[in-house]
């Protein structure tokens, strides 16, 4: 099963990914709210020329927040093809990846008010 090293495979790879990142923006509401809130928190960041490590802050809870989106739509994929009809233990499990969004995204926005409060506090000024 151990394939050689083919750069083809790797670029195949990173079209299978870009497909996925597609479907997520294409079926899930919720994709689109945190493709919002990026594209604010990015033009916010260079509003107010961030330094390096703030960017790095802001990055990492971006990443969480679309990480937790992208694993929770998998499992809802799969959860729906292994269980097309109502059960309460797959309700359950869909219920609790939906949390590690939340969770994630009140990590990112946590983070958010760290960064970005000082220059607000700053501008306000």
């Amino acid at each position: 099963m151990n394939r050689p090293f083919q750069f083809s495979g790797r670029i195949r790879s990173f079209k299978f990914a870009f497909a996925g990142l597609w479907v997520m923006i294409k079926t899930q509401q919720n994709a689109w709210v945190h493709a919002f809130a990026s594209i604010l928190v990015i033009c916010t960041g260079l509003w107010f020329h961030l330094t390096g490590p703030e960017w790095c802050w802001i990055v990492l809870a971006m990443m969480a927040v679309w990480t937790a989106e992208a694993l929770n739509t998998a499992f809802e994929f799969l959860a729906d093809v292994a269980s097309p009809a109502f059960h309460p233990l797959v309700k359950q499990s869909k219920d609790l990846a939906a949390s590690a969004v939340l969770i994630s995204a009140i990590g990112a926005v946590l983070i958010g008010l760290l960064v970005f409060g000082p220059h607000f506090h700053s501008a306000i000024r």
